[in-house]
C-alpha cells in the first residue's frame, strides 16, 4: 500500500510541476527531476527502490511507442543514412570513451567501466521527445535527433550484454558472435515490430468501436515488447518499429472521433508515466548514494567528467557528419549550429536507467558485485545532469543558434495550408452546386463558411508578408455535405504533405482541426 501511495503522490507532484513548467515555459522532465530530488532530501522522505521490471516492462513500452509515433516517416526516409551512422558509430565511440575515462578516473575495473560506457552510450528517446516538444526545430533536424535516439538502442544493448558477460560472468567474449547478436536483436526486433504493426493495421481497419480501438492502442506497445523479448530479440526495437509504422498510418486507420479519443487517452497515459518516472529518477538518487562505500565519495566529480566526455565525443562525431550532409545539400548551410544543437539535445533518461537497474547484484561465483552501486549512482547522476543542465538550457541554445523556425514561418505555413484546404473545398462545392438534390440554402451556408475561412487565411498571409499564395431540412444535408468536403480537404492536406509543401507538425495540427470539426458535426 505504501508503494501505491508513493505512486499517487508522484502523480500529484507531476501535475503540480507540469502546471508550473507550462507557466514558466520550461521542460517538465527537467523540473520533475529537480522536484523529485528536492522531495528525497526532505526529512522523512520515503526510501525508494526502483524495480527494473517496473521500468523496463510497465513504463518503457508506452513511452517509446508514443515517441516513435511522433516521428515523421517522410523525414525519416530522408535522414536514415546519418541516423545509421550515429546509431552504430557514435554509440561505439561513446561507450569506448566513457569506458576509458571511467577506468582511469574512477575505482571501477575496466570491465565495469565498459559496462558503464555501454549503459550511457545511447541517447534516450523518451527524454529527447519530452524535451523537444516545445522546440520549433526544422523538420529534418527534429527527425534526425528523434530517430537517432530511437534506433541506437540495439547497438547499446548488444554492447551492454557483451560487457556484462565479461564483468559478471567473467566469460570470454567471442567477437565473431557479436555481429550475429546485433543482427538478431536489431533485425529480429524490426521483424517482430513490422509483423505486429501489420496485424494491428488489419484489425484497426475493421474496427469502429472506440473502446476496442483504445484498448488495442494501449496494448500494442506491450505486445510488441513482450513478443520480441520472448523471441530473444530487442523489445525496444520492436516497439519503436511498430510505433513508427502505425504512427504514419494513424489518419488512415480510424475515423475522426476515435482519433480524438486516442489522442486524449494516450496523452493522459504518457503524462502520468512521465510524471512518475522522471520524479523517480530524482527521488532515487539520494538512496543510491547512501549505498556507496567510503572510497566512492568522489562520485559527483566522476559523474561530471563522464557527462562531459559524452558531450565532447558527441560533438566530435556530429561536426564532421554535419559537414558531409551540408555538402550533399541535405540541410542547407548552417555551419556549426546543427551539430551544437544536436549535441546539446542528446540527453540520457529512462532507457539507461532501466539498463543499469537490470545489472545483476551477484557475480558468476556467487559473490556480491561490489561495483554495482557506483555504476548505478553514476548512471542516475549523469541522467539527472543531462536532464537538468541540458534540459533547462536547450531552448536558449536552439534560439541562440538561429536554426529555430520563427513563429511567422510556422504561422505562414499553416495559413497557406488552410487557404489551400478551403480552396479545395470550395472547388468541390462548385462541382456539386449543379446537382438538384442539394438545396440552395445549404450551398449558400457552405459557401459563406468556406469564404470566411479563405478570407481569414488570406488576411493572415497578407499580414505575414507572403505573396506566394495560390489564388483560389437542410441541416442534415448540410452536415452530410460538410463531412464530404472535410474528406476533400483531408485529401488536399495529404497531397500538400506528400509534395513537401508543409511540415509534419502542420499536417498533424490541421488534421486535428478537421477531426474536431467532423466530430462536432456528428454530435449535432
Amino acid at each position: 500500500m505504501r508503494s501505491v501511495g508513493t505512486v499517487l503522490a508522484l502523480v500529484v507532484l507531476g501535475t503540480v510541476v507540469a502546471t508550473f513548467a507550462r507557466r514558466w515555459r520550461i521542460p517538465a522532465p527537467s523540473l520533475l527531476v529537480v522536484a523529485g530530488l528536492a522531495v528525497a532530501l526532505l526529512p522523512g522522505a520515503p526510501h525508494v527502490q526502483i524495480s527494473p521490471d517496473v521500468i523496463g516492462l510497465v513504463v518503457l513500452p508506452p513511452l517509446l511507442y508514443a515517441s516513435a509515433e511522433d516521428v515523421s516517416l517522410r523525414e525519416l526516409r530522408l535522414v536514415w543514412q546519418p541516423v545509421a551512422v550515429l546509431a552504430v558509430g557514435l554509440v561505439l565511440a561513446s561507450a569506448a570513451a566513457v569506458g576509458a575515462v571511467a577506468s582511469l578516473l574512477t575505482p571501477l575495473s575496466w570491465q565495469m567501466a565498459l559496462v558503464l560506457g555501454a549503459i550511457l552510450a545511447s541517447t534516450d528517446p523518451v527524454a529527447v521527445t519530452a524535451l523537444g516538444r516545445r522546440l520549433a526545430l526544422p523538420p529534418r533536424v527534429k527527425a534526425l535527433v528523434q530517430a537517432e535516439s530511437l534506433f541506437n538502442d540495439a547497438t547499446s544493448l548488444v554492447l551492454f550484454r557483451v560487457a556484462v558477460s565479461v564483468a559478471v560472468a567473467a566469460g570470454a567474449t567471442h567477437w565473431q558472435s557479436v555481429g550475429g547478436e546485433f543482427a538478431l536483436l536489431a533485425g529480429g526486433g524490426t521483424l517482430v515490430g513490422l509483423v505486429l504493426g501489420g496485424v494491428v493495421t488489419l484489425i484497426r481497419r475493421r474496427t469502429e468501436d472506440p473502446v476496442l480501438e483504445t484498448v488495442i492502442a494501449l496494448v500494442t506497445p506491450y505486445a510488441a515488447y513482450v513478443l520480441a523479448e520472448a523471441a530473444g530479440t530487442s523489445g525496444v526495437t520492436s516497439v519503436v518499429v511498430a510505433g513508427v509504422l502505425l504512427g504514419g498510418r494513424g489518419d488512415k486507420l480510424t475515423n475522426a472521433r476515435i482519433r480524438l479519443q486516442l489522442h486524449a487517452v494516450y496523452g493522459t497515459v504518457v503524462f502520468l508515466l512521465e510524471s512518475v518516472v522522471f520524479s523517480l529518477i530524482g527521488l532515487a538518487l539520494p538512496d543510491q548514494v547512501r549505498t556507496l562505500s567510503d572510497g566512492d565519495r568522489a562520485w559527483p566529480l566522476y559523474a561530471c567528467v563522464v557527462a562531459g566526455t559524452l558531450i565532447a565525443v558527441r560533438l566530435l562525431w556530429l561536426a564532421p557528419l554535419s559537414a558531409v550532409v551540408q555538402r550533399k545539400g541535405g540541410m542547407g548551410r548552417v555551419g556549426w549550429r546543427v551539430p551544437v544543437v544536436m549535441t546539446w539535445a542528446g540527453t540520457r533518461g529512462v532507457v539507461p536507467l532501466a539498463a543499469a537497474l537490470s545489472l545483476p547484484a551477484t557475480a558468476a561465483g556467487g559473490g556480491a558485485l561490489t561495483e554495482r552501486p557506483l555504476v548505478l549512482v553514476l548512471t542516475t547522476s549523469v541522467v539527472v545532469l543531462t536532464l537538468v543542465v541540458q534540459g533547462f538550457t536547450l531552448a536558449p541554445v536552439v534560439n541562440r543558434s538561429g536554426i529555430a523556425l520563427e513563429p511567422d514561418h510556422t504561422e505562414r505555413e499553416e495559413a497557406g495550408a488552410r487557404y489551400r484546404l478551403a480552396g479545395a473545398g470550395m472547388r468541390r462545392l462548385e462541382e456539386l452546386s449543379g446537382l438538384e438534390a442539394v438545396p440552395e440554402v445549404v450551398l449558400d451556408r457552405l459557401r459563406r463558411s468556406l469564404s470566411a475561412r479563405l478570407d481569414s487565411s488570406r488576411e493572415r498571409l497578407a499580414d505575414s508578408g507572403d505573396d506566394d499564395t495560390v489564388p483560389e431540412s437542410a441541416e442534415g444535408t448540410y452536415r452530410q455535405l460538410r463531412r464530404h468536403l472535410i474528406t476533400v480537404e483531408a485529401q488536399e492536406l495529404q497531397r500538400l504533405y506528400d509534395e513537401h509543401r508543409i511540415s509534419d507538425t502542420t499536417r498533424r495540427k490541421l488534421q486535428r482541426s478537421l477531426d474536431l470539426e467532423e466530430a462536432r458535426l456528428a454530435d449535432i
